[in-house]
């Protein structure tokens, strides 16, 4: 796979990060891969996050929703930055880098 293409499929879900790592240009991707496990993580610490926030009757539901929400616009500019072939971070979250 190609750069582009790279960086795409590692936004579709987690098993398309573990193609886009093993069968794609990780080099020329590294950017848009690191985006997406940076996402992915933060979205798997929401879900425990979320749980905990669940006993919260009205309050926790409302901080549940905004991180939620967050994320999924963090991932959607995530993605359309992979498909413009840009490498723009993503908010708040585009300053961590795992993959070096």
């Amino acid at each position: 796979m190609n750069k582009k293409t790279t960086g795409i499929v590692a936004y579709i879900t987690f098993i398309g990060l573990i193609v886009a790592f093993c069968a794609g240009d990780k080099e020329g991707a590294k950017f848009h891969l690191n985006q997406a496990l940076v996402i992915v993580l933060a979205q798997l610490a929401m879900s425990v996050v979320s749980f905990a926030l669940g006993f919260v009757p009205i309050v926790g539901g409302i901080i549940a929703t905004v991180i939620s929400l967050f994320l999924f616009i963090c991932w959607l500019l995530g993605l359309i930055s992979a498909i413009k072939e840009e490498e723009k971070e993503v908010p708040l979250l585009g300053q961590i880098k795992i993959l070096k």
